[in-house]
C-alpha cells in the first residue's frame, strides 16, 4: 500500500490507520441524524513497524489521554460538516504529532557564571543585608 512521508525521517504505512465515520452534533439540520461525518482515527503506536522505538516513545508522552491502554492512538475530528474535511483534519492533527516525537531534543550546555555576574550577586547580597541590618531593633551597648 502507499506510504505517507511525514518528514525525511518518518514514514508511515496507510494501512496502518484505522479510520471509522461517526455521526457528529452540532450545526448541520436534520442532516445531522443522517450523515456519519465526524471521523475517529486510529493508529497503533505500540505496533507499528515505521517507527522507531525513541519516536514511539516520545509519542506515547505527547499523546497523553488520547492513547489507551493497549497503545492505539485515536484522534476525532468533527469540526467540519464534511466527512472529507474531517478525514483531512485528523490526518493533520496525526502527522502533527508524528512531526513533534521525531524532534530531536537540543542538548543543554552547561555554563558557569561570569566573575562579574558572581561579584555583582555578592554586592547585592550585601546590600540587601545591609537594608535589614537597618530594621533591627538598635543595640543597648
Amino acid at each position: 500500500m502507499a506510504r505517507i512521508k511525514i518528514n525525511p525521517l518518518v514514514e508511515i504505512d496507510e494501512a496502518e490507520l484505522d479510520e471509522q465515520f461517526i455521526q457528529a452534533g452540532g450545526p448541520g439540520g436534520q442532516n445531522v441524524n443522517k450523515v456519519a461525518s465526524a471521523v475517529q482515527l486510529k493508529f497503533d503506536v505500540a505496533g507499528s513497524p515505521s517507527l522507531s522505538q525513541s519516536i514511539k516513545n516520545k509519542l506515547i508522552l505527547l499523546a497523553g489521554r488520547r492513547l489507551s491502554g493497549a497503545g492505539v492512538l485515536t484522534i476525532t475530528a468533527r469540526e467540519h460538516r464534511s466527512q472529507q474535511l474531517n478525514r483531512a483534519a485528523a490526518r493533520e492533527r496525526l502527522f502533527d504529532l508524528l512531526r513533534r516525537a521525531s524532534e530531536r531534543n537540543k542538548t543543554r550546555v552547561k555554563t558557569k557564571p561570569t566573575r562579574s555576574a558572581k561579584r555583582k550577586r555578592m554586592d547585592q547580597k550585601g546590600q540587601r543585608g545591609d537594608i535589614k541590618k537597618m530594621r533591627r531593633k538598635p543595640s543597648m551597648d
